[in-house]
């Protein structure tokens, strides 16, 4: 699964987990991860709040340990069998380290170093892999401004550590107005789950959700969005159903491909082949999801007269399409959308050039120069 997030008011360790618990992560399942660290004194649970309008999950810790700091070789053996919270230290081990001069082994960790925020980041760990991400990705970062108090005092915003991990990922970021909007803790964990900046990648949504913020400011919805879908050309299952005949007319077969497109089948083709004592014959193929499966055997067998044919499953990658329709001098021609390409349909282009007295090439010429401009209807391209 792929996870984007749109943090236009800010990120911090307790909106990621909120936003994935949201998304559907079961809140068991990251509670029974925590625990098998061996921390105790803290409870995790959730509220369903609203923020500008919005409704949304806040993860919400509950410590009876109100220690604010931590070494980081005792974090780093609670959460070594976590990796992605792992590198969620280490990473800011290192930049805490460079900034105050430090031995990375010898750093006291304060920002991650609560109970609470150890609770959020183990929790975001579990919380991908139980939704199965295998890859993140997120918008620009919306930076506050002006200090923020801390354990060394009044530091600027954004804090040195923040600042240090979005550069060290190269994260794109756009300025927002005064307040720390994204935490150490929430800029570590999209190092430490291998981030990628960027657009909204192409994917087949599956869900949306949204990780609430403990602030309710009044000018802004504080909320982190995140989607959650599966990237273009996930396997789909299908069946591929074949017989072989050597007793049946070019104009049944032909015939036979038309009828299986028509009774729902994704493909259908032929196949010269050789059979027994040397007969010329031909393979049937047809390409059909199960739903459809029956419909296109009983076609089959009926036309062909065939005894029998094999079933074999099969899985397709399946690239997210979608078509358009242009009108091209009165005619209309659909025009084939994928991630790599427009195709006009070809039907479409033959009858228009017909009715035009036009060629083909020409017809497909002025519907893509037309299709870059407007598309007048739209639906799923089967």
């Amino acid at each position: 699964m792929i996870l984007w997030l749109n943090p236009f008011s800010g990120l911090s360790g307790d909106m990621l987990l909120g936003a994935l618990l949201d998304l559907g992560a079961p809140l068991e399942g990251v509670r029974a991860a925590v625990a098998r660290t061996g921390l105790d004194g803290w409870d995790l649970r959730t509220e369903r709040v609203t923020r500008g309008g919005i409704g949304a999950t806040r993860a919400v810790v509950d410590v009876s340990d109100t220690a604010t700091e931590r070494h980081a070789a005792e974090l780093l053996a609670r959460v070594a069998d976590v990796p992605v919270a792992a590198r969620a230290v280490r990473e800011i081990a290192e930049v805490e380290a460079g900034i105050h001069g430090l031995d990375p082994a010898q750093v006291h960790l304060h920002e991650i170093g609560g109970l609470d925020t150890v609770v959020d980041t183990v929790g975001v760990a579990a919380a991908l892999e139980l939704l199965d991400v295998a890859e993140v990705h997120c918008g620009p970062l919306t930076l506050g401004s002006g200090t923020v108090a801390t354990r060394h005092g009044v530091l600027p915003v954004p804090a040195p550590a923040t600042a240090a991990l979005l550069a060290r990922a190269g994260a794109p970021v756009v300025g927002a107005g005064e307040g720390e909007t994204v935490t150490p803790t929430g800029a570590a964990l999209l190092v430490a789950a291998g981030t990628r900046f960027g657009p909204l990648p192409a994917m087949a949504l599956r869900g949306v959700g949204y990780g609430a913020g403990g602030r309710d400011p009044a000018d802004r919805a504080n909320v982190l969005p995140a989607l959650l879908g599966e990237a273009p050309g996930s396997a789909e299952p299908m069946l591929l159903l074949e017989t072989n005949v050597d007793d049946v007319t070019g104009e049944v077969l032909g015939n036979l491909v038309g009828r299986l497109l028509d009774a729902g089948a994704a493909d259908a083709w032929l196949s010269p082949i050789v059979m027994k004592k040397g007969r010329p014959a031909h393979t049937v193929h047809v390409l059909v999801v199960p739903e459809r499966a029956a419909d296109c055997e009983r076609i089959v067998l009926a036309e062909t007269g065939s005894l029998g044919l094999r079933r074999t499953p099969v899985d397709r990658a399946a690239l997210p399409r979608r078509t358009t329709t242009v009108e091209v001098e009165g005619h209309l021609v659909r025009l084939k959308h994928g991630p790599w390409g427009v195709k006009p349909e070809h039907d479409d282009v033959a009858a228009t050039a017909a009715a035009l007295g036009l060629p083909l090439r020409e017809v497909s010429r002025r519907a893509l120069d037309i299709g870059r401009f407007t598309a007048h209807t739209s639906e799923e391209f089967r």
